[in-house]
C-alpha cells in the first residue's frame, strides 16, 4: 500500500502487531523482549510523508507537500508568504526542524517563516497538537520534523558513485532545474551534493487574471557528508543555503491589485547542522545535534533589513531495560533578531533564549496495554538591546524589556489493543512557552512608539496548553480506519496590538477542538483513501480586552496574524493505481466547505468601523490527477495537473476578503490549473 494512503489512517495509536514493521520500530534487548518504540502522547493525529509521496505530485512549495492532509493547511498562496497551519493554528506556535535545527521567529509577519526544497526531503513526520516531552521547547501546536536526503538514500546497493538531473516545466508559470551527485567516500561514508534554480513568473488563478507579485527567482544549494565514524558511531554534517528575490508588494500575503507598487526584495536562510549518533548498548545510545540558521530578508516600501541568527543543541540518550525505554536528554536554543535599513545602521534588537531538560518513557504494561509518561522544564530568557537613533527618539523605558519564566510540562497516554483489529488510544499532555523575540520588520514599532507604555506587562506570564485527545482505530483485511477527537486550551496567549497597559500582554485563552477521520482501503492494485478534518478555533478574551464583553471570537488571520486562522470542514479523496510495476496513477479531490464567521474586534473598539464584520469564506473543491512513469531504470517522466478544472479560490488559511470594509484588504487567489511535467534521468 502506498505510503501516501496510508499516512492519516495508520499512523496513529496502532496495535503493536499491525504496525510493528512500519511505524513500530522495535529493539532487541537481552532479556529478549521488545518495548514498542511508537508515540503515545499527540499520536492520534501523527502523520509521515515519504520522499516517493513528494515525487509523486511534484510538490515546489510548502501548499504541495501538504495538500493530501485535511489537518494540515498552507496559507498565502505566494511562496515567500506561506504559513503553516495546524488544527488552525500558524506555524509559530510549531517546533519546526531541519535535521534537528529548529526554524524559528519571524521576520516579516506578513512572510512565512519556514521555507525548503521539497526535491530534498527524505521524510517529513508531523504531530498535532502537544504531545511528548521529546518534541521540543515551545512545541504548544504540535511539531514537524523535516528529514533531508542523504548519499546513501539516493545510491543503490551496488553503486559507488551516481547523479541526477531533473527538469520541470509548470504551465502556470516556471520551470525548474536541479541535479544531485552523490557517493561512497568509503566503504561506510557518503557525500551527497544538490544544486536547484526555478524561475517563476506571476501566476494566474482560476479565471486567467494575473497574480501579480508572485514572481520570484529561488537558488537553492546542499551539501551532506555523513558515514560511520566508528562501528557504533555515525555523523553527518550538512549546509544548507537559500535565496529567493523577488519583487513583492509592502504585504506579500494580501492580494497585490493591479498597478501597486511592489519593492525588490530578497530572502535568504543558511542552515548548518552537525548530527551524531553513539549505539553503546540497550542502556546508552546516544544522540546529539548542533546547528546555526543565519536568516533575513531585504525589502518593502522602506528598503528594511531583518536578521536572525539561531543557534542550539539537542543532547540525549535512550535506554531500554526489560519491557522499558526511557528518552532522556537537555537541549537549548538562542535567537537574536536585529533590524534597521539596509543601507543604515542597525537599530533595534531583541534576544531570546530557552533550555530545556525533557524524559519521556514508554512501558509494556500488559501485551496489549502501552503506557507513554514524560515530563519537560524548560526556562526561558527574553531581553531587548535598545539601539538609540535621533528619528525614532528616546525608547519607551529607560531599561529594557527582561523577562524570565520557567515552566514544567507533563504528558501521559496510552495504546490499549482491544483485540487484535481494534486500537483504543488516549493521550493528555502539557506544554508551556515564554515571551519569544519579535518580528524583524515591526521591531521599531513599539521598541519607539513615542508613548509612556512598555513594551511587555510586568506580570506577564508564559502561554501553557493542556491537549487531550482520544481514537480509536481498526485495522484488518487491507483496510485502516481511524477516528479521533480532541480538544486544547491555550491559556495566556501573548499577543500584540492592544490597547492596555503594555504592547505585549497575555489576552485570553485559545480553545481549538476537533475530529478527524482517516480511511484506506487496498483492493488489488488499487488504493482508495478517505480524509474528514474538523477544527474549531477561538479566543475567549480576557474580560478588559474590548470595550464590548465577547464570550469567544473566531480566529481569523487579519484580526489575529501570527495566532491562527479559522477554516470550514476539509474533505480528501482519492485513488492510485499501479498499472502496471513502471506506470502508476492518481486522482485527489480536495473540498472544503464555507464558514462564516464574525470579524474586526479591535477595528470597532478603535473606531476604524462601526460593527463586526461577517467574514465568508465560501467553500471550494479542486481536484488533481499525477502519472508517474519508469520508461527505463534510469529516466523517469511525471505528469501531474493540479487544479485541474481551474477553480478561482481563496485558501481559508490566507487572508479572507475584507474589501467590504478596507478595500485592500483580501487575501490572494490560489493558482488556477497548473500542468506540471517533470524529466528526471540518473546516472
Amino acid at each position: 500500500m502506498k505510503t501516501r494512503v496510508i499516512i492519516g489512517a495508520m499512523c496513529t495509536l496502532a496495535s503493536a502487531s499491525a504496525l510493528t514493521s512500519a511505524y513500530a520500530d522495535t529493539t532487541e534487548v537481552s532479556s529478549a523482549t521488545a518495548v514498542e518504540k511508537i508515540s503515545v502522547v499527540g499520536a492520534a493525529t501523527n502523520l509521515s510523508i515519504t520522499a516517493e509521496d513528494i515525487e509523486q505530485y511534484q510538490a515546489s512549495d510548502l501548499a504541495d507537500i501538504f495538500r493530501y492532509s485535511p489537518s494540515i493547511s498552507v496559507g498565502g498562496s505566494v511562496g515567500v508568504a506561506q504559513k503553516i497551519y495546524i488544527r488552525g493554528l500558524e506555524d509559530a506556535f510549531l517546533n519546526v526542524t531541519v535535521d534537528g535545527a529548529q526554524q524559528t521567529s519571524t521576520l516579516f509577519h506578513h512572510i512565512g517563516r519556514v521555507t525548503i526544497d521539497p526535491d530534498l526531503l527524505q521524510q517529513i513526520d508531523v504531530q498535532a497538537g502537544a504531545g511528548e516531552a521529546t518534541s521540543g521547547p515551545g512545541a504548544i501546536g504540535g511539531s514537524i520534523r523535516f528529514k533531508t536526503k542523504d548519499a546513501q538514500d539516493m545510491l543503490k546497493p551496488d553503486e559507488q558513485f551516481g547523479g541526477r538531473v531533473k527538469a520541470n516545466y509548470f504551465s502556470n508559470d516556471a520551470t525548474r532545474y536541479s541535479g544531485s551527485l552523490y557517493g561512497k567516500l568509503s566503504e561506510s561514508w557518503g557525500v551527497l551534493g544538490y544544486y536547484s534554480t526555478i524561475d517563476r513568473d506571476n501566476m494566474e488563478d482560476g479565471n486567467g487574471n494575473e497574480i501579480y507579485g508572485t514572481a520570484a527567482d529561488q537558488d537553492m544549494a546542499f551539501l551532506k557528508v555523513s558515514g560511520d565514524i566508528a562501528e557504533n558511531q555515525f555523523l553527518s554534517l550538512s549546509v544548507e543555503q537559500r535565496d529567493e528575490k523577488g519583487e513583492f508588494s509592502a504585504r506579500p500575503n494580501w492580494a497585490v491589485q493591479e498597478g501597486d507598487a511592489l519593492y525588490p526584495s530578497e530572502a535568504q536562510r543558511d542552515t548548518y547542522v552537525a548530527n551524531y549518533r553513539f549505539a553503546h548498548s540497550a542502556l546508552v545510545n546516544i544522540e546529539a545535534t548542533a546547528y546555526q540558521t543565519d536568516s533575513s530578508f531585504r525589502g518593502g516600501r522602506f528598503n528594511w533589513l531583518a536578521e536572525i541568527d539561531t543557534y542550539g543543541f539537542d543532547l540525549r540518550n535512550t535506554s531500554e531495560a526489560d519491557l522499558h525505554k526511557f528518552v532522556y536528554g537537555i537541549d537549548y536554543r538562542n535567537d537574536e533578531v536585529t533590524s534597521g535599513p539596509a543601507q543604515g545602521a542597525t537599530e533595534n534588537a531583541e534576544e531570546g533564549s530557552v533550555l530545556g531538560i525533557y524524559v519521556q518513557g514508554y512501558s509494556d504494561i500488559t501485551p496489549q496495554l502501552l503506557l507513554s509518561y514524560g515530563v519537560r522544564y524548560d526556562d526561558y530568557d527574553f531581553e531587548q538591546n535598545i539601539l538609540l537613533d535621533e528619528y525614532y527618539g528616546e525608547p519607551v523605558t529607560d531599561v529594557a524589556a527582561s523577562i524570565d519564566d520557567s515552566e514544567l510540562s507533563f504528558n501521559v497516554g496510552l495504546a490499549y489493543e482491544l483485540s487484535q483489529q481494534w486500537t483504543l488510544g488516549l493521550g493528555f499532555a502539557q506544554a508551556a512557552r515564554g515571551k519569544q523575540i519579535g518580528d524583524g520588520f515591526t521591531i521599531d514599532g513599539y521598541l519607539y512608539d513615542g508613548s509612556d507604555i512598555p513594551v511587555v506587562a510586568e506580570d506577564l506570564v508564559p502561554e501553557t496548553v493542556e491537549n487531550i485527545e482520544a481514537s480509536i482505530e481498526y485495522s484488518a483485511n487491507n483496510l485502516n480506519a481511524k477516528l479521533s477527537v480532541y480538544r486544547s486550551s491555550l491559556d495566556n496567549v501573548i499577543f500584540e496590538g492592544y490597547e492596555g497597559n503594555a504592547v505585549f500582554n497575555n489576552i485570553g485563552t485559545l480553545d481549538t477542538s476537533g475530529i478527524e477521520f482517516d480511511v484506506a482501503y487496498r483492493w488489488n492494485e488499487l488504493d482508495l483513501f478517505l480524509g474528514f478534518s474538523s477544527a474549531d478555533t477561538e479566543l475567549k478574551p480576557r474580560d478588559d480586552l474590548y470595550n464590548v464583553s465577547y464570550s469567544s471570537i473566531d480566529i481569523n488571520g487579519y484580526e489575529f496574524v501570527g495566532l491562527g486562522n479559522s477554516r470550514g470542514d476539509t474533505w480528501v479523496a482519492g485513488a492510485d493505481y499501479d498499472i502496471s510495476s513502471d506506470l502508476s496513477v492518481g486522482l485527489s479531490v480536495a473540498k472544503v466547505n464555507s464558514i462564516d464567521i464574525d470579524t474586526l474586534h479591535q477595528a470597532v473598539d478603535l473606531g476604524w468601523t462601526d460593527s463586526l464584520y461577517r467574514l465568508n469564506k465560501p467553500s471550494y473543491t479542486t481536484v488533481d490527477i499525477y502519472a508517474k512513469w519508469h520508461v527505463t531504470n534510469k529516466l523517469m517522466l511525471n505528469l501531474a495537473v493540479s487544479n485541474l478544472f481551474d477553480k478561482l479560490y481563496i485558501d481559508h488559511s490566507s487572508v479572507g476578503d475584507y474589501s467590504e470594509v478596507f478595500a485592500t484588504v483580501i487575501g490572494p487567489y490560489e493558482a488556477g490549473r497548473d500542468i506540471r511535467l517533470s524529466v528526471s534521468y540518473d546516472f
